[in-house]
C-alpha cells in the first residue's frame, strides 16, 4: 500500500499543479488525499484507478480550501470544470495516462530556492518520502525539516510548471539528484551504509531527465555515474554490516547489467558532448568498474581524469580523491604531500575522509603509529556507524 501511494503521489500533484498552479495548496491537498486513501483503501479496497481516485479526493480538498478563503465563485467553477475532465473512467485526460513527474521535478528546483530546500522539496513532492524520512536522511529534527519544506512551498506559491527549461535550471536539477544519490549511496549518519530507496529514486528521476534531454552529455554522465556506483552496492558491506573498501570487494557480484549500461552511456557521450564534471566522474567510475581488480586498474588514466576534473570543477574532495590516485601512481609519500596541501582548506577542516585517506597512505608508507592515530581520529569524526567500525578495526589491526 505504501509503495502504491508513494508512486501515485507525484502524478497526482503534477496533475493538480498543471491544471491549477498554486503548488503549496495542491501539495497540502495531495497529502490529505493520501492520508484518506491510507485509511479507506484497506477497508474499501484499492480502486481500479488509484491515481484518479486521489486526484478527485485532492480536488475536493482544494475546493474546500478555496471556499474557506472566500474565493468560491471564481475558483470553484475552475475546479468543478477540471473535476469533470478528471473523473476516473473518463475517456480522455485520465490522470494515469499523463505523468507530470519531470515537470514537477523542474518546478521543485526553482532558482528562488536554496539547494537544501530543493533537495527536501524534491524528495517530498517527487520522491514521495515523508518529512520524517527526509529529516532522518539529512540529520535534522523532523520539525526543522517540516519548516524547511513549508518555507519552500511558500516560495513557490503561485508558481507553475516552467515552459522553457534553461541550462541553469537543468544544472540545479542535476545537482539535486546528485545530492540525493550521494546521501543514499553513503548515508551521513546511522547504522546503515546506504539507503537503496534514495539511490533508486535518484536513478529513476535521472532516467526521466535523460528521456527529456537525450542529447545532454551531463545528464547522461550523471545517470552513468549513478549506475556504475550503484552496481557495487551489494558488495560494499560484509556480514554484520562491516564496510568493505573498493579494493577488497568481490567484483564477481557487481551488477554487470548496470555496469554495461553505465559504460555505454560514458562511451556514447564523452566523444561527442561538451565535457562536464559528471561525465568525467562517470569515466573514472567506468575504469574502476571494468578493471578485474585493484591491481589491474588503470590508475594513470584515473589520475589524468582527476586532473581534468580539478580544472573544470575544483573542490577539496576532488583534490582528496586525486591524492589517492597520485599515491597509486607515484607512491604513498607523493599522495601524502597532496593531502597536506589541503590542510589550510576550511571546507574540509575536521572532515573524517581527510583523516581516513591520510591514515591509509601512512599505513602504506609504513608509518603505522601515525596511521593508527589518524584512523582513530577519522573514527571519532564520522557519524556513520559502518564507517566508524571499519576505521576502528583498521586501527586495532595495525596498532
Amino acid at each position: 500500500m505504501g509503495d502504491l501511494l508513494r508512486g501515485c503521489a507525484p502524478r497526482v500533484l503534477g496533475v493538480l499543479v498543471r491544471h491549477h498552479g498554486h503548488f503549496d495548496a495542491c501539495e497540502d491537498a495531495v497529502q490529505e488525499a493520501l492520508l484518506a486513501a491510507a485509511t479507506r483503501w484497506p477497508v474499501d479496497g484499492v480502486p481500479d484507478n488509484p491515481t484518479g481516485w486521489l486526484v478527485t479526493a485532492a480536488g475536493r480538498r482544494l475546493t474546500d480550501h478555496w471556499r474557506s478563503e472566500n474565493a468560491r465563485r471564481r475558483r470553484e467553477d475552475v475546479v468543478a470544470a477540471q473535476a469533470q475532465l478528471l473523473v476516473p473512467g473518463a475517456d480522455s485526460d485520465r490522470p494515469g495516462d499523463v505523468d507530470d513527474t519531470l515537470d514537477l521535478l523542474f518546478l521543485c528546483c526553482h532558482p528562488d530556492l536554496a539547494a537544501p530546500s530543493r533537495v527536501a522539496l524534491t524528495l517530498r513532492a517527487v520522491g514521495g518520502l515523508t518529512t520524517g524520512e527526509i529529516a532522518a536522511a539529512f540529520l535534522v529534527p523532523e520539525a526543522t525539516m517540516a519548516q524547511r519544506i513549508s518555507r519552500a512551498k511558500a516560495r513557490l506559491r503561485g508558481a507553475a510548471f516552467p515552459r522553457d527549461v534553461d541550462p541553469g535550471r537543468v544544472s540545479a536539477v542535476l545537482r539535486v539528484l546528485y545530492l540525493i544519490f550521494t546521501e543514499g549511496h553513503t548515508v551521513s549518519a546511522g547504522p546503515e551504509l546506504n539507503r537503496p530507496d534514495l539511490t533508486a529514486e535518484a536513478i529513476r528521476l535521472a532516467r526521466a531527465v535523460r528521456a527529456r534531454r537525450p542529447g545532454d552529455g551531463e545528464v547522461a554522465g550523471l545517470l552513468a555515474l549513478m549506475l556504475l556506483a550503484d552496481a557495487r552496492r551489494d558488495t560494499r558491506t560484509g556480514p554484520g554490516g562491516v564496510l568493505v573498501p573498493l579494493a577488497e570487494q568481490d567484483r564477481s557480484r557487481w551488477d554487470r547489467a548496470a555496469i554495461a549500461e553505465g559504460v555505454a552511456l560514458v562511451e556514447e557521450t564523452v566523444s561527442r558532448a561538451p565535457l562536464g564534471p559528471y561525465q568525467v566522474q562517470s569515466a573514472i567510475a567506468a575504469i574502476h568498474a571494468e578493471a578485474a581488480g585493484d591491481a589491474d586498474t588503470d590508475w594513470a588514466q584515473i589520475l589524468v581524469l582527476y586532473g581534468i576534473l580539478a580544472r573544470i570543477a575544483p573542490n577539496p574532495m576532488v583534490s582528496l580523491n586525486r591524492a589517492v590516485a597520485v599515491a597509486k601512481v607515484a607512491g604513498p609519500r607523493a599522495g601524502l604531500a597532496e593531502v597536506a596541501a589541503l590542510a589550510g582548506d576550511r571546507r574540509v577542516a575536521g572532515h573524517h575522509r581527510v583523516a581516513a585517506v591520510r591514515a591509509h597512505l601512512l599505513e602504506l608508507a609504513g608509518d603505522l603509529g601515525e596511521a593508527v592515530v589518524e584512523y582513530r581520529r577519522a573514527a571519532r569524526l564520522t557519524l556513520s556507524v559502518a564507517e566508524r567500525r571499519y576505521l576502528e578495526a583498521k586501527a586495532d589491526r595495525i596498532g
